[in-house]
């Protein structure tokens, strides 16, 4: 393969980490926009900013992405502005730059899948940069500034100036993803380059190459219009993996060229060529090569401890199902071991079975991410739906550390997008008509997660007109959902909204109207082995309460059995055990009865009753308390089989319908284990007319 077709496979490999990376800068931009609303003044967050801009704009350099790198250009120009102060930010200059962030990620979405024709897209971006140009143009005075401080900078003739660059290469160049020629691309895009010298001087010979140590030193002119700044940006990526040296048009010893200091095996061989071109004396060189003995002597850095390693999604997946297989296993060894009866077999399968739930806590924590970044996309969209619907609405976050699996957090999104939305559209009222009511002008939406009972609870409340149960059932009775004439529970009412095809709104707009959503909410919601309430008060507000899961992979059971079938609790349920005479209880139909704890009446549920067990129940059995949404109820067993590692399996199509029932796991001994919904068998034992 030649040389050039190596590189540009490098590049199309190297591109997906590209992509994933300019999309996270892609988000912070926008987050650190919507909070530069609350403080425009805010240096730090300017800085971040123009830094996330640029980042965006250089790797896409690098890899040729040169619409996004014109287009970047000129929002990094406005940045600039804003943080040099010369500009002050508006609530229209946010807007404009969210819309500019939007085009951006559209380009970088483009680069993945190009596009065979993107007028329109095309012309968006030709309106936007006129609108940034025109945002970016200040009083007259500044004006003066500009084009006075524009002149004194420019050469004397027009046209291009040639500029002497040298840059030598540090080892780690190749392991830190950077390629020399790329980067020697890049600069030419700046201008033209008439000429290359290449100094091989410091590659070792063959016996002692390092193919993945970086040993080259460039020389080259670059004929360019750019300043000292625009070149050496070229080389931000790279600049500490590199020495570089700018010799400008003209230069002379009394104008040193700006360089960085050199790496400790390069330092020499850079003297040596500083000293040649006449960009330093050979005094300077000798100061600053003690100078730099100096600072190793002093000992190295200390490392940065933060490190992070990308990994693809599906093969953290395969080892989670790995590890989901090392447990059945490991528990069937365990098994066995205790069969045999050999005391040293016995302690060895317990040694490996707490090493399994070691790296089981360790893994599972990898997939573990703070829901706080999703909730985060969520500014965005309350800012644009509110300008849109007319009304001032404040988002508030709590518990967004609270962390949550991967998987659950990526399929939870869409959902919370939805209630969001209906909140903004249903729930709050505009401006005027929240002061007639005695509220606030100004709207409050809080988004909160917290942890519950080995769960996670996401809580959307909005402090709004709340729902007219009234309203809810006179549509209910049009569309046939319920009988005319019979009025449910007020919780059963609100529960109505969920149903397809249900809305109370009037007319059809972008937002709702169609009766489409709030059903598929539901259905996603509990997909993930999750439910969802809602609790309103009319005048006051709502409140939507989604509990899920925190992973879908292994969990922490509690293992009982009634008669020979063997069932599951989540550890994290589970509040006490008690012993109850069997003869005491008296289940009714549906396998419901109650039992006194500590001078309280619990509610229980009998499993054998409830799912027809054929079993004859022993003497006595065990009720297990389990608490659920801030409730406690019972559920009778007949044995007790201790703590266990349970990886959880889905149940077949013919099952699903199975109440209280939410998925399987297999046993050491290969049998089957049911796993309990702890949320349906509290709603089992809370209904009424208990016998």
């Amino acid at each position: 393969m030649k040389p050039m077709d190596m590189d540009l496979q490098f590049v199309a490999d190297a591109l997906p980490a590209f992509l994933s990376e300019a999309r996270e800068q892609i988000a912070s931009i926008e987050q650190l926009l919507l909070q530069l609303e609350d403080a425009p003044d805010d240096r730090e967050l300017l800085d971040a900013l123009f830094r996330c801009a640029h980042t965006v704009k250089g790797s896409a350099g690098i890899f040729g992405l040169d619409a996004v790198v014109a287009f970047t250009h000129h929002v990094e120009s406005l940045l600039d502005r804003l943080r040099a102060g010369d500009l002050q930010l508006t609530p229209a200059m946010s807007t404009l730059l969210l819309q500019c962030n939007d085009q951006i990620r559209a380009l970088v979405d483009a680069a993945q899948a190009p596009q065979a024709d993107d007028s329109a897209g095309d012309a968006a971006r030709a309106a936007l940069v006129v609108q940034l140009q025109s945002a970016g143009a200040a009083g007259p005075a500044a004006a003066h500034t500009a084009a006075a401080a524009a002149a004194e900078s420019a050469p004397a003739t027009p046209g291009t100036a040639r500029w002497q660059i040298g840059a030598v290469f540090g080892p780690e160049t190749f392991r830190n993803g950077m390629d020399p020629l790329t980067i020697l691309r890049y600069v030419a895009g700046l201008g033209a380059i008439p000429q290359v010298a290449c100094d091989t001087d410091a590659v070792p010979t063959l016996e002692a190459l390092d193919p993945e140590c970086c040993h080259l030193g460039l020389q080259f002119a670059l004929d360019t219009a750019a300043d000292r700044d625009a070149i050496a940006a070229a080389f931000s990526f790279v600049q500490d993996d590199c020495q570089l040296s700018l010799q400008p048009p003209a230069a002379s010893s009394a104008e040193p060229a700006h360089t960085a200091d050199p790496a400790p095996d390069a330092a020499p061989r850079l003297g040596e060529l500083l000293v040649a071109e006449g960009v330093a004396t050979a005094e300077q060189v000798h100061d600053a090569l003690q100078k730099q003995a100096r600072q190793r002597s002093s000992g190295p850095a200390p490392a940065d401890d933060n490190r992070f390693i990308r990994v693809q999604a599906d093969r953290l997946d395969a080892v989670i199902n790995l590890l989901g297989e090392l447990v059945i296993a490991g528990a069937g060894a365990q098994l066995l071991a205790r069969q045999t009866k050999q005391r040293g077999l016995i302690e060895a399968n317990t040694q490996i079975g707490r090493l399994i739930e070691e790296i089981r806590n360790g893994t599972l924590k990898l997939r573990m991410v703070p829901i706080g970044e999703t909730f985060s996309r969520f500014r965005r969209v309350v800012r644009d739906t509110a300008a849109e619907l007319g009304k001032d609405v404040a988002l508030e976050i709590v518990g967004g550390d609270t962390e949550l699996d991967k998987s659950v957090v990526e399929r939870i999104a869409d959902p919370l997008m939805h209630l969001v939305r209906n909140g903004l559209d249903h729930g709050l009222e505009p401006p005027d008509e929240r002061t007639a009511a005695g509220k606030p002008a100004q709207g409050k939406l809080t988004l909160s997660a917290c942890h519950e009972s080995g769960g996670i609870l996401i809580r959307i409340q909005d402090d709004g007109r709340g729902i007219r149960r009234q309203k809810v059932l006179a549509r209910a009775w049009e569309r046939g959902i319920v009988e005319r004439g019979v009025t449910p529970p007020d919780d059963a009412i609100l529960q109505l909204i969920f149903e397809p095809g249900f809305s109370t709104a009037e007319t059809v707009t972008n937002l709702s109207g169609r009766g489409v959503g709030m059903d598929v909410v539901r259905r996603n919601i509990e997909a993930l082995r999750g439910t969802v309430t809602i609790r309103s008060t009319e005048g006051a507000g709502s409140t939507i309460d989604i509990r899920l899961p925190l992973t879908l992979a292994i969990i922490d059971g509690f293992l009982v059995g009634v008669g020979s079938t063997k069932f599951i609790f989540p550890l994290d349920a589970v509040v006490e055990v008690i012993e109850q005479r069997s003869t005491a209880l008296q289940p009714d139909g549906r396998g419901r009865a109650c039992v006194e704890l500590r001078g309280k009446v619990l509610p229980v549920v009998d499993l054998r009753s409830l799912y027809q067990l054929d079993a004859t129940p022993p003497p006595r059995v065990s009720v297990v308390v389990i608490q659920s949404q801030g409730h406690a109820f019972g559920v009778v067993v007949d044995a007790l089989l201790g703590q266990h590692q349970t990886v959880i399996k889905p149940l077949s199509r013919m099952f699903r319908s199975l109440r209280g029932i939410s998925g399987s796991s297999i046993l050491g001994s290969g049998e089957v284990a049911l796993i309990f919904d702890v949320v349906s068998l509290a709603q089992l034992a809370a209904q009424p007319a208990l016998q």
